[in-house]
């Protein structure tokens, strides 16, 4: 299937230097990358809370009476 000659320079490529550094780079720049995209998915900076709004009073003048009007006369 193979020739002896191409399992050679097979087995050449996979073995010279250049080759091995670019495979760990390789493998060290996706566990940068992954261990950062997993860091970044679980730390969660919570936002300051809404202050809840406040109920508005309500300042509705009391209806005046008969009597109260006779007093102040």
């Amino acid at each position: 299937m193979i020739s002896n000659e191409l399992k050679s320079l097979l087995i050449q490529v996979i073995t010279s230097w250049q080759v091995i550094a670019v495979s760990v780079a390789l493998v060290l720049y996706f566990s940068l990358v992954f261990y950062v995209a997993r860091f970044s998915n679980t730390v969660k900076i919570p936002a300051m809370p809404k202050p809840k709004p406040k109920p508005k009073k309500e300042n509705k003048p009391e209806p005046k009476s008969a009597e109260d009007d006779e007093e102040v006369e």
